[in-house]
């Protein structure tokens, strides 16, 4: 019954990341935005909420350090899984890509989109990093951070926003739900943004619902053999909850759209790096802090900035990436599994 359930939630994920992706195209187009705004911001935002709502439910509404642990846990679990596990998928499609005759091993991106979302990333989740070295009873400056960055992330999105229109309309495959749209006019390729919106709607609902009962039946699944709690908490759970834009970011590789591809998941890393860093902050301040107990949790982090920093720094130099540059996030991601198993086995400290 739970195999069925996996199967039966992704299918309905995978289902609402094809629905969403064609309809976030539109909405971006009708409302002239930028590629980078439509797969940095609209994309990436959409997708990463769901997750965002572990750690604000566990640090804002639960009851006592047990819940912020949780959330702090779920916070520096998102941007490592982005920066390592989701590189490597996405890396994974080009090589499918390429040996199956429809593309090149070198993507087709901006360099300039994507290297301005690396560096607010390194910067923004450096920032944060650095913050948590403080005495863990300064909470002060950790509210003063989280201004900053909150204020960083407003002005990455709107320079996103500020940017050139993106692709014509001629680009664009047809929305899916055209069909429930006739006040558009016969023969008129354009659909009217209310049905754009309702596609979006129906679409982050499937992905969410599916996503919500993945993860309760891989809970579930990895409880009944016995798998260890914390490692299920650190390593199991976060995978599920980024499959979203794991998923985003293949459909757009197979169909050629790679800098909306690779930056549904750099713009999620902002977001990230930005927003849940500073309810961590503001909220859980004490937590927010590199100690004894919490130094492999945070080593994550540096793994997540490592990743980013070997696979995009040679693209900004060059202005050209390689798809298999990015399966380098699944060597770091084996490296921080393996030191979290070491940290549970005891063969290392917490």
């Amino acid at each position: 019954m739970t195999l069925l359930l996996l199967f039966g939630a992704f299918v309905v994920i995978l289902l609402g990341a094809e629905l969403f992706t064609n309809a976030v195209e539109w909405f971006g187009h009708l409302l002239g935005l930028a590629e980078g705004a439509v797969g940095s911001v609209l994309a990436a935002v959409g997708t990463a909420l769901p997750e965002t709502m572990i750690p604000l439910v566990a640090i804002v509404f639960g009851a006592g350090s047990q819940s912020d642990a949780v959330g702090i846990g779920a916070i520096l679990g998102a941007p490592f899984m982005l920066a390592t596990l989701a590189m490597f998928v996405t890396g994974l499609a080009v090589v499918v890509r390429v040996r199956g005759g429809r593309g090149a091993a070198e993507l087709a991106v901006n360099p300039l989109v994507l290297g301005h979302d690396v560096r607010v990333f390194g910067l923004t989740y450096g920032f944060a990093i650095v913050i948590a070295f403080l005495p863990a009873d300064l909470a002060p400056p950790r509210w003063l951070a989280a201004i900053i960055l909150i204020g960083a992330y407003g002005w990455y999105v709107r320079g996103h926003l500020q940017a050139e229109a993106g692709e014509p309309a001629a680009d664009l495959a047809p929305l899916r739900l055209r069909s429930l749209d006739p006040g558009a006019g016969p023969g008129s390729g354009v659909p009217r943004l209310r049905i754009v919106v309702v596609q979006l709607v129906l679409a982050l609902a499937a992905i969410v619902g599916g996503a919500v009962v993945f993860v309760g039946a891989v809970e579930s699944l990895a409880r009944s053999v016995g798998l260890d709690e914390t490692l299920l908490s650190l390593v199991i759970a976060p995978i599920a909850t980024e499959l979203p834009e794991k998923l985003n970011s293949v459909i757009w590789i197979r169909r050629g759209k790679d800098t909306l591809a690779l930056g549904n998941i750099t713009g999620a890393m902002v977001f990230q790096a930005a927003i849940p860093t500073s309810i961590a902050l503001l909220f859980a301040s004490r937590e927010w802090s590199i100690g004894s107990g919490s130094w492999v949790a945070f080593a994550s982090a540096g793994v997540a900035l490592a990743s980013t920093a070997l696979i995009f720094l040679p693209m900004i130099r060059t202005g050209r990436l390689a798809g298999r540059r990015l399966m380098l996030g699944g060597l770091l991601y084996l490296a921080q599994l393996g030191l979290v198993v070491a940290s549970l086995s005891g063969v290392i400290g917490a």
